[in-house]
């Protein structure tokens, strides 16, 4: 029978803390990992992203709502305040660069807020521009970052179109550096197709899961 180590004790504790929610559980088992010797990266990598990965299949086969999803992505945070002073440079690998935002004419924060927490539980570094975020902030970002992928949000109809303003702004050679991925509630993947997005994300798990394979 195979030994059950303090370590992988304690990597199940931080896993379960985000599969529970428990914000101030969370803290407790970080600060509990640290003095076991247990890496901080891996502390991340192997216990609390575990745990963001059961809290997505949870809510793809409609286990959990949004709600849930929210309060992972809070836990997360929690954690990383423990951790996060505690990583040095190349503990862990970046997914890559993701760009984020809001189109310009949309004021809508919760959707993107989520995707961020969610990329960023996953390993990307995100550069979140916030909403209401013009053309030209989303262009420059995206070289002055060097970014990997561009992912823009929209939730009504009437700012739909500034997506495609944005794509069509994009230098040739610069637009065949970068992924560019879209969502909101009136995307659909024939629209995206149409304005040139390499991806649609149909919710903010479906879309970090697309930008992971990328």
């Amino acid at each position: 029978m195979k030994e059950v180590t303090t370590e992988a004790i304690l990597l199940e504790k931080l896993r379960d803390c985000i599969t529970n929610c428990d914000t101030q559980g969370v803290q407790a088992a970080c600060e509990e990992a640290l003095n076991a010797g247990i890496p901080p990266y891996k502390a991340i990598s192997n216990g609390l992203s575990k745990g963001m990965e059961i809290v997505g299949q949870k809510y793809e086969d409609g286990e959990f709502f949004l709600a849930e999803l929210l309060m992972a992505g809070e836990t997360m945070k929690e954690a990383m305040k423990i951790l996060g002073p505690h990583l040095t440079s190349g503990d862990v690998k970046s997914l890559g660069t993701v760009v984020l935002g809001t189109v310009k004419g949309d004021l809508h924060d919760l959707g993107k807020s989520l995707v961020k927490m969610l990329l960023e539980a996953a390993g990307f570094q995100v550069v979140d521009l916030g909403i209401d975020v013009p053309t030209e902030q989303f262009i420059e970002t995206v070289k002055d970052k060097n970014a990997d992928i561009l992912a823009m949000s929209a939730l009504l109809t009437t700012s739909m179109p500034e997506m495609q303003t944005v794509i069509r702004k994009f230098e040739a050679e610069l637009r065949r550096k970068i992924k560019i991925i879209i969502g909101g509630a009136p995307i659909t993947s024939e629209y995206g197709a149409e304005i040139g997005a390499d991806a649609v994300g149909k919710d903010a798990i479906d879309g970090v899961n697309i930008c992971k394979e990328w």
